[in-house]
């Protein structure tokens, strides 16, 4: 059989396919990655992206987080592609119990994913650090320099910044719907990503799908590698 016809009997028998996923699933809606030719790591700015969006730098230099974060983080018009829409079938037909990922958009939810494990955090949650109001990202779109809340305090994006913790709540979840599955897609991520790229470990089967445009260092643990865009390789199930 070739891959695609591999891939489609897997999935047509499988019953808890899990799918984790990173920045290769947004590119097709026009959010770019950080790590391809043109993303983030390849541009230039005063500080490295790395530094910007640290949690260090987020309190010493927060007026210039948020210029960044504002220009390069956000993309409220960015609507579901065909990789969203597939998964979110799959797991409206009973096949699909979660999705992992360590993007921030939303998107997965936009196109009707339910069980989302959010490993990242999303730029659609945002709280106060004095009051710990809760604010949508409009509030951060609105607003020019430092948002602020009506108590005055500063607002922080939920999402998880260099030096910070990963939920333990979000990742003991993931862990537990990747042990668990019987079918496990890895898709549009590099899989360099720490402590997010080891989740995949936790993975008991024998159903390891890896699809991304280049190489990993998982691609000789896979049961089944596909190079190329997610979104075509799933294109099939978004109906």
């Amino acid at each position: 059989m070739t891959e695609k016809e591999t891939l489609r009997t897997w999935l047509d028998s499988a019953e808890r396919i899990v799918f984790f996923g990173g920045a290769g699933v947004s590119t097709e809606s026009g959010i770019p990655d950080f790590r391809s030719t043109d993303g983030l790591y390849h541009q230039k700015y005063d500080y490295p992206p790395e530094t910007i969006l640290s949690h260090s730098f987020f309190l010493s230099h927060t007026e210039e987080f948020y210029r960044f974060y504002r220009d390069k983080m956000l993309y409220p018009d960015a609507k579901p592609g065909p990789a969203h829409r597939a998964l979110a079938r799959l797991e409206e037909a009973g096949k699909l119990s979660a999705v992992v990922t360590q993007n921030i958009d939303g998107l997965h939810q936009a196109a009707g994913s339910k069980q989302v494990f959010e490993l990242h955090g999303s730029v659609h949650r945002n709280y106060c650090m004095r009051c710990h109001k809760a604010y949508p990202l409009s509030r951060i779109l609105e607003t020019e320099g430092v948002p602020r809340c009506s108590c005055g305090g500063i607002i922080k994006p939920d999402v998880v910044l260099y030096e910070e913790a990963l939920d333990d709540d979000v990742m003991r979840g993931a862990m537990r719907a990747i042990r668990h599955a019987d079918v496990l897609i890895v898709g549009g991520t590099s899989l360099t990503v720490w402590p997010a790229a080891g989740l995949i470990h936790y993975y008991q089967g024998n159903r390891l799908i890896l699809v991304n445009l280049t190489k990993t260092e998982a691609d000789g643990r896979a049961d089944l590698v596909i190079h190329g865009k997610l979104g075509e390789v799933l294109r099939e199930w978004d109906t």
